[in-house]
């Protein structure tokens, strides 16, 4: 299947954002796109279902109204890892079930956006984490990273689990989810492009609320393209073009 599996450098730092303004600029040069957050935790109760802010936001981005179970098939309450969160409803995740559920939202001539929970090795089930699930799906990784200080070893930390894991990283995207306010915010990104080997695609400036239809830096890069290419060597070369 075609697409992109998302994952950050933490929680908070901007994923579903992300993938919501990609998706939007995909709808909006009349792409067919597809979005799914296989597990959520942190719902809450809306019309008797559970449903994730995150789910919401990502599918009104792909226009899909209220069906969010499209978006999300695991849902819990808890605002705690989703192994743990599955632990406490006896309700034991597996990777197999995971992947089998992302790949049942993809299809036929559209670019599926996949988002991960947390960061990459955040834990999924009993053993198996993030990185298993971006394993067993063999998507291009796009990795979100927060502007702020930790930036630096938290992206290369991610970077180096990814490249110890054999995962195909297609690019980072730094997102300001506040604005900047001191040196380590105004530099890290420039210390990041001397330090990484995958592309830099973009940096999110903060928006308000306001103006979050606005995604210029997003709009630069070739979504449908990355995300049909066939092995990590092209991606990156389509990322430098």
């Amino acid at each position: 299947m075609n697409g992109l599996f998302f994952t950050g450098t933490d929680t908070g730092v901007g994923k579903t954002y992300v993938v919501a303004a990609v998706a939007r600029l995909l709808r909006q040069h009349g792409r067919a796109v597809g979005v799914c957050k296989p597990v959520a935790t942190g719902a809450e109760r809306i019309d008797g279902r559970w449903v994730s802010a995150d789910t919401l936001r990502l599918a009104q981005a792909a226009g899909l109204g209220e069906a969010w179970e499209r978006v999300t098939p695991y849902v819990f309450a808890e605002a705690v890892a989703p192994a743990v969160a599955a632990r406490l409803h006896g309700t034991p995740l597996s990777i197999a079930a995971l992947a089998d559920a992302v790949r049942s939202r993809h299809e036929p001539g559209n670019l599926l956006l996949v988002e991960g929970v947390g960061g990459l090795l955040c834990p999924l089930t009993e053993r198996e984490t993030v990185a298993d699930l971006a394993a067993a799906l063999r998507l291009p990784i796009i990795v979100v990273a927060r502007r702020s200080l930790g930036t630096l070893n938290h992206t290369l930390l991610t970077l180096e689990a990814a490249q110890r894991r054999g995962l195909p990283v297609a690019g980072l995207v730094v997102s300001e989810t506040t604005r900047p306010v001191d040196l380590a915010d105004e530099t890290n990104v420039e210390e990041l492009r001397r330090r990484i080997a995958v592309p830099l695609l973009a940096v999110v400036p903060y928006q308000t609320e306001e103006d979050r239809e606005q995604n210029s830096a997003l709009a630069a890069v070739d979504w449908w393209r990355l995300g049909h290419a066939d092995s990590s060597e092209e991606h990156v070369d389509l990322c430098r073009r």
